[in-house]
């Protein structure tokens, strides 16, 4: 456990569970007061407010829907007001729909972008206004923006690799005002969503040089590593955490 981020102010857009609840701790345990969104599950979010209160921070949970333009922003002033004001933003919510691009139903390429792509933009917008220098915008992606692991995948990771480019002209945007702007790639993580002993699980080993899912607590390191003073030189850049899936 490190002070490194005392006296920042921190929002993780769902961060009930997960990679964005262990994102929102780690921020904690590094000293961060942290706001998290939720959508529907209320009992798990406060679990992770009491957890960051109990580390002596100041702990928000926000109802929002990620799809809803007006919930985003809402959210967005919630967490600012809270916590008086805004250093750290973490774009993690995100929705997974996985089926061939033959028979892809057009309600669940509309949720992928509204939640994955549009979601982290409206986030960022709103969030703007309340950063000042050294400010931090973090997004989390995909390995799988840049390596299709199973075909019924593709428009999931299509949305995860629009996220790429959002980072780096955000980076351009907003390096003038010192706030810098950062991808996280997971590869292979385990959470409900992909869990260590899923179906598929063995054949995502296998593909890893390090043969084993991360844990979230993985993702969250690289995330308190981008909000740290020792990454404020570091911007528009893609942290890949991967086990090697990449390499």
């Amino acid at each position: 456990m490190s002070n490194n981020l005392v006296g920042k102010r921190a929002l993780v857009t769902g961060g009930s569970r997960g990679i964005g609840a262990a994102i929102a701790l780690a921020l904690a345990e590094n000293g961060a007061d942290v706001a998290l969104t939720y959508q529907h599950a209320a009992d798990k979010a406060q679990a992770v407010v009491a957890s960051i209160e109990k580390l002596g921070r100041r702990g928000v949970a926000i109802q929002a829907d990620a799809a809803d333009p007006s919930a985003i922003k809402r959210s967005v002033e919630e967490a600012a007001r809270a916590l008086a004001g805004l250093d750290i933003l973490v774009n993690n919510a995100a929705i997974a729909r996985y089926n061939s691009i033959a028979d892809f139903k057009l309600e669940d390429i509309d949720a992928l972008l509204a939640v994955n792509v549009r979601g982290p933009v409206l986030a960022t917008q709103a969030a703007i206004p309340h950063l000042g220098a050294g400010s931090r915008v973090i997004t989390i992606g995909s390995a799988g923006a840049e390596r299709i692991v199973g075909t019924p995948g593709t428009v999931y990771y299509m949305t995860k690799s629009a996220l790429q480019s959002f980072t780096r002209g955000l980076a351009q945007e907003l390096g003038p005002k010192d706030i810098t702007a950062n991808l996280v790639q997971p590869g292979s993580t385990d959470t409900e969503m992909n869990p260590a002993n899923g179906e598929s699980a063995d054949f995502q080993r296998s593909l890893m040089p390090l043969g084993r899912f991360a844990e979230p607590a993985d993702i969250a390191a690289a995330v308190v590593f981008l909000a740290s003073p020792a990454a404020r030189h570091v911007t528009g850049t893609i942290l890949t955490v991967d086990g090697g899936l990449l390499a």
